[in-house]
Order: C-alpha cells, then sequence, then structure tokens
C-alpha cells in the first residue's frame, strides 16, 4: 500500500487530540475536554480498558453484578446502554441523571479522565491484557471500520500499534500511565488472562471491590452467563446493535476468539521479536509479569 494512501485513509477516519487518536464519527475534542468536569460520585464505577482487552466481557460481568433483572433475563438493556463509553456517547445519555450507583466504560488514559477521580471518588476497574493477543484482536477489529477505507495487512497495522497510530493511541502509554498513577486512583487491575483462567474468582474479587455481596448462585449465574460462548449469542452483550455505518459485521464478528495466545498462530516469528524488543524498552522498569499462552504456569496476575 502505498504511504499517502495509507496516510490519507488514516487522517479520515481518525483525529489526534491531546497525545491520543480518536475515531472522527463518534466523538470531538469537546466532548473529550468536557470530561474533565463530569461530577462524580462516590458510588460510581468506571470501567478502563485499552481496546480489545476484554471490554464487553468486563461490561457483561459488571452489568450481571449490579443489575438483578440484567442477571435474570427480565431486563432489554444493552450492555452500551448499561456502561456507556463516557468519551463516545452514542446514545446521548445524560450521565447527570442517571440513578446509582452508575457504571461507565472507557478507553481513555488516566490523563482525560474526569478530574475528582484523581482524588480517589468512584471506583475504577481496569483490565489490561497481554500486548501481543490485543495487538492481533485489535488488527482484526479494524477491518470492521465502515469509515476506514483502506485494507491494511497484519505489517503495517503492528508498525501502527507499535508507534501508537491507532484509536487510544499507544498500549504501552495507556497501561504505563494507569499503573504508574495507580496510587491516586481508588483502583482494582485485573487481567484478561486471570479472567480466563478463573473468572469466578475475578467476579468476586470485583464483587469485594465494589461492596456488592451476592450468594453463591448468583455468583455461578454471572460466570455462566459472561462465558464466551453465551456472549456470542447474547445480543444485548455482543454488540450486533452498532450501527452499520460504524461497523461491518459482514466483515467478521465483534467478539471473534476470546483467547489468550493467538499472536502465535497470527504473528511471524520475526514481528514477535520485534515486538519483544520494543516491549522490553518500554516497560523494563515495571514490575510485572504477562501471561503469554494459557498453558503458562502463571496466574496472568499483574505483580
Amino acid at each position: 500500500m502505498a504511504q499517502e494512501g495509507l496516510e490519507e485513509a488514516l487522517n479520515y477516519f481518525v483525529f489526534k487530540h491531546k497525545g491520543i487518536y480518536f475515531q472522527t464519527d463518534v466523538t470531538t475534542p469537546e466532548v473529550i475536554d468536557s470530561l474533565e468536569h463530569m461530577e462524580i460520585r462516590d458510588s460510581d464505577v468506571f470501567l478502563v480498558t485499552y481496546p480489545k482487552s476484554g471490554t464487553i466481557w468486563s461490561q457483561q460481568v459488571l452489568n450481571l453484578i449490579f443489575h438483578e433483572g440484567h442477571r435474570k433475563g427480565l431486563e432489554d438493556i444493552n450492555n452500551m446502554a448499561r456502561a456507556p463509553w463516557i468519551e463516545y456517547n452514542l446514545y446521548n445519555i445524560n450521565f447527570d441523571s442517571r440513578q446509582s450507583p452508575r457504571l461507565f466504560t472507557s478507553h481513555l488514559p488516566y490523563y482525560l479522565m474526569p478530574k475528582d477521580l484523581r482524588f480517589k471518588r468512584g471506583k475504577i476497574i481496569y483490565v489490561c491484557r497481554n500486548p501481543k493477543d490485543a495487538m492481533v484482536s485489535f488488527y482484526h477489529f479494524y477491518k470492521l471500520f465502515s469509515r476506514l477505507h483502506v485494507t491494511l495487512d497484519l505489517e503495517t497495522f503492528l508498525d501502527l500499534f507499535l508507534s501508537g497510530r491507532v484509536i487510544c493511541g499507544s498500549w504501552f502509554d495507556h497501561f504505563r500511565g494507569w499503573y504508574t498513577h495507580k496510587e491516586d486512583y481508588n483502583i482494582l487491575f485485573l487481567t484478561y488472562e486471570e479472567m480466563k483462567k478463573d473468572l469466578r474468582s475475578a467476579v468476586m474479587k470485583i464483587c469485594n471491590f465494589v461492596d456488592i455481596k451476592l450468594d453463591d448462585q448468583a455468583v455461578d449465574t454471572i460466570v455462566e452467563k459472561s462465558s464466551f460462548s453465551t456472549m456470542r449469542q447474547d445480543p444485548l452483550a455482543n454488540y450486533e446493535f452498532i450501527p452499520k455505518d460504524l461497523l461491518d459485521f459482514k466483515k467478521g464478528d465483534f467478539l471473534r476468539k476470546g483467547t489468550v495466545g493467538d499472536w502465535k498462530n497470527t504473528m511471524t516469528v520475526t514481528q514477535s521479536e520485534m515486538f519483544d524488543r520494543v516491549y522490553k524498552e518500554k516497560m523494563k522498569d515495571l514490575p510485572i509479569k504477562f501471561l503469554w499462552d494459557i498453558n503458562d504456569e502463571e496466574a496472568g496476575m499483574l505483580k
């Protein structure tokens, strides 16, 4: 692909604001800036992720924890309406009018979030995923964007990902920012991999963090309704409701595989080694250990 054509397509698809790339058709710089002054309640819960790191899965878990009607299948409300994105308010929801406890979702870096969160008001659940799997999943997700009038090969997308020229910017900067500023927030860190290893334990961690007590049967229901196979069949969870002018589901599914280690089936040895070099340089001073394969002994928890 000619570099000129790629640049033209990317400039049409995203805009850069305060160091981060956003989709041009779903938000504006003014919307992003207005969030700084968003009034936070102590009961608010924010799910924060980098794209393709278990966001929809975690939304499902949170909605099932907080809403008994959602858990029992009594309400026809989709996950985006239950826990809307603060930077992509596709439903024009009045956040101030929502009853407490309010659930919100965001892909924003720490420095663009509402400032009141920095005073440990509200709660944040940050779910992260090993960046190779996140990159591969993001690559397939990019194919669904109706507004991106170009087909990217993996090599090109890998370059964009490692340089932070994708929606939400650099995975490395996103994770580093939240991890190194964790003392400023009331925050729980979880990994996609530990959720895959033991979802029930992850659900219990979330319940304890948000001070909600559920009996064993309710927890079992949450685990069952949050399985990948169940969510793929649940139109309230799998984002089939997204308008076609945003995502073209003829090109693939929003929920694709939901596995750990799929990067091994996609990346070449050379691509993996290049990724490792960047990862080692950017993450060398952080005491963390990600799970790169589901069969590894470590639980995939952050150190």
